[in-house]
């Protein structure tokens, strides 16, 4: 594949790393754990994917941009809504999630407990 090529589909899933809070590099430096996608029969270039917990402060980070303020300024529906979003996505599977989530949204870590029951009673 030209060079350009590799350089248009790094660029196509540029924007798919950043989202999860991935790191890309030359293939060849590729350890056990990266993911190296391949284009055309080439190795094009290796994803590190991040830490679990690392995961979850990009994707709060990732929604408090998409808001454009602090999450911890939302309103109780729509930190209600973004704990059921985050449950869903699994955010809550992560050692120390429910502390990492509840600091985020400015409330404590009963009140997330809280949001969880309800939409499990619900």
């Amino acid at each position: 594949m030209t060079e350009a090529g590799d350089d248009a589909f790094i660029a196509a899933v540029k924007p798919l790393v950043d989202a999860m809070g991935g790191e890309m590099i030359p293939p060849d430096e590729a350890g056990p754990d990266d993911v190296v996608l391949t284009w055309e029969g080439a190795a094009a270039v290796a994803v590190r994917l991040p830490q679990l917990a690392d995961s979850l402060d990009h994707i709060l980070a990732a929604l408090e941009r998409r808001k454009g303020m602090p999450l911890a300024e939302l309103d109780r529906k729509a930190k209600q809504e973004i704990v059921r979003g985050l449950e869903a996505r699994g955010a809550f599977a992560v050692r120390h999630g429910v502390e990492t989530v509840a600091s985020a949204l400015g409330v404590s870590r009963f009140t997330v407990y809280n949001y969880l029951n309800r939409e499990k009673g619900a």
